[in-house]
């Protein structure tokens, strides 16, 4: 495995003249989603195992986009997830599901492959542009597919979750609102269209969740 060395000594803003094996352990718990390396040396099985998805899976989700997306789901659950918890959702919502894309650095650098004579011969691979949302609201085409994409995903958590009154909780479902007022945030700009895609998908259940205890009242 290689390493971004420069863009983690400005990432932790290291003083290269004073780095001792203490700020070595302190990146390293950082990298992995402890605050700091004691946590680390006595995290549980799941929380060890929840920081090596977390390692592996950087380019999808960086610590900081994890926090806050189980911050958020502690908040409207009204509890605290167990580490055991916590791994589970990881592995069901970005480990395993391809599509999510993190805004931030992935400190990883690839390893390079020696290319054979027919290998240069090929023509290399176009790279994908990414392209990031910079202002809210959404307008135009990027709202249109936002909506599809929210009413699309709606119908099949409301298969899933089978709420007593699915109609009113149709009723209840305002796709334009939940795009501007509960998926994105003006503190999560920019932020890559595909891997914003792909939060509804991620945070609609929640949603629809709250529609269906409020139609139930």
């Amino acid at each position: 495995m290689f390493f971004d060395v420069d863009a983690i000594l400005i990432s932790f803003d290291i003083d290269q003249d004073n780095f001792t094996l203490m700020n070595a352990q302190h990146i390293i718990a950082n990298l992995v989603g402890f605050g700091k390396w004691t946590e680390l040396l006595s995290a549980s099985e799941d929380a060890l195992e929840l920081s090596k998805q977390l390692f592996d899976n950087m380019h999808k989700i960086c610590i900081e986009e994890w926090q806050d997306y189980l911050a958020r789901n502690e908040h409207e659950n009204q509890m605290e997830f167990e580490d055991d918890m916590k791994l589970e959702i990881f592995k069901t919502v970005f480990a395993e599901v391809d599509g999510h894309y993190s805004f931030r650095l992935d400190y990883r650098l690839p390893k390079i492959k020696p290319v054979s004579k027919e290998g240069a011969k090929r023509k290399p691979a176009k790279k994908k542009v990414s392209i990031k949302i910079v202002s809210l609201p959404l307008t135009g085409t990027d709202r249109k597919k936002f909506i599809k994409t929210a009413n699309s995903v709606f119908e099949h958590v409301l298969e899933r979750v089978e709420p007593q009154h699915p109609q009113l909780v149709r009723e209840l479902w305002n796709p334009e609102n939940y795009i501007d007022e509960v998926l994105l945030k003006p503190n999560m700009l920019p932020i890559d269209r595909d891997y914003a895609l792909s939060l509804i998908d991620a945070f609609l259940v929640h949603h629809v969740i709250e529609l269906a205890v409020e139609t139930d009242t």
